[in-house]
């Protein structure tokens, strides 16, 4: 039996690729990234349970994300999370992130900053969001919430 810390957290996240598709070189490499920062550090939970750790398999369906979740030892539970509520939010975030990036060749470092400044508070936001929705069915921490929206950015999912 794990102890109870070690139980509130993924061990293990997967990507469904029949529905997800493969990338690019450059995004299956963001992804590989956004997984290892999820499983190195995070806080995730199936409320009112205490059978993990858990494998968390991630697919998108007809617009929505589906989150297959395995404990280590429980019945597997699957949570379907509608992206059209993140639409703004998503288009907004990869915008700041393009102008950022196009920014760091030719602007000062004052409008570095703000830009930067901009990009990490639509992350806040959208993960906010992420960790409302998922809120009564999946236990997540502010950081752990954080690096699923990077995992979803990530996929680069059509919402």
């Amino acid at each position: 039996m794990s102890a109870p810390g070690e139980r509130r957290r993924l061990i293990d996240v997967a990507l469904d690729e029949a529905t997800l598709g493969r990338g690019s070189p450059d995004q299956e490499h963001e992804r590989a990234i956004a997984i290892y920062d999820l499983v190195q550090e995070n806080s995730f939970a199936l409320p009112d349970r205490d059978d993990g750790p858990y494998k968390l398999r991630v697919a998108a369906q007809e617009g929505k994300l589906v989150l297959d979740i395995e404990p280590l030892a429980g019945p597997s539970v699957s949570h379907v999370l509608p992206l059209a509520s993140f639409r703004t939010l998503l288009k907004d975030y990869l915008l700041i992130c393009d102008s950022y990036y196009a920014a760091i060749r030719t602007a000062t470092p004052t409008q570095i900053e703000a830009l930067d400044r901009a990009r990490r508070n639509a992350h806040d936001e959208a993960s906010a969001l992420l960790a409302d929705r998922l809120a009564g069915k999946i236990a997540v921490d502010k950081e752990t919430a954080r690096r699923l929206f990077t995992l979803i950015v990530a996929l680069h999912i059509k919402v």
